[in-house]
């Protein structure tokens, strides 16, 4: 089994990235998923986010509210590095158990997991092939207050609070750059899923 990192900027169009290969035929999981997933009622990371960050972040029907949660994490670092500190190993437990599953299930599989965090927690160096998704920056502000209903300055210290997407790119074995539309992003994660089955087919069963 291949295993492959996706990352890059907030908006930087990882999620499409992601649909693509997952159309081509890659096993793929969301790590923003995940940690919806572990941020539920009954799961521990919920509690522990109760009392880290108090019921304030509650929303309707109990769930975290991620918008105000947002609000405060993205306006402290120490707020951000608790959150992750509760959240991250959960979401990284749940990436190894759903790895092993596809192993069982496929052995030439090519397995993607798409993280925006993984050069900064260090974990991208379990994977095979790390991919980095970027575009200009303008386009990824723009991207981000359309998206998120944010006026440019909380954008801006949402893209601020992350790794430099030019740091990001030092790491990676291939990069995707979305900035051109969807065709043209199309045209190159056709090209990587050929390299990738490349790579995955020349590795020893």
């Amino acid at each position: 089994m291949l295993t492959v990192g996706l990352t890059g900027g907030i908006a930087s169009g990882k999620s499409f990235v992601l649909g693509l290969l997952r159309e081509l035929g890659c096993e793929t999981i969301d790590a923003d998923q995940v940690a919806h997933r572990v941020m539920e009622p009954g799961q521990p990371a919920y509690s522990e986010l109760l009392v880290r960050f108090g019921e304030e972040i509650v929303g309707e029907g109990g769930q975290i509210d991620r918008a105000r949660l947002g609000a405060i994490v993205f306006a402290s670092e120490s707020e951000r590095q608790a959150l992750n500190a509760i959240v991250h190993p959960r979401v990284y437990e749940a990436q190894a158990a759903w790895l092993r599953e596809v192993a069982v299930r496929d052995p030439r599989a090519i397995a993607v997991i798409d993280a925006a965090l993984m050069i900064e927690t260090g974990s991208f160096r379990r994977f095979d092939k790390v991919v980095v998704v970027h575009c200009t920056p303008e386009l990824q502000l723009e991207r981000l207050m359309q998206r998120n209903g944010l006026t440019r300055e909380a954008a801006q210290a949402r893209i601020a609070a992350q790794m430099p997407v030019s740091e990001k790119l030092r790491y990676a074995d291939y990069r995707i750059e979305t900035s051109a539309g969807f065709e043209d992003t199309r045209r190159q994660v056709e090209d990587l899923y050929r390299q990738l089955s490349s790579w995955r087919d020349l590795q020893p069963l």
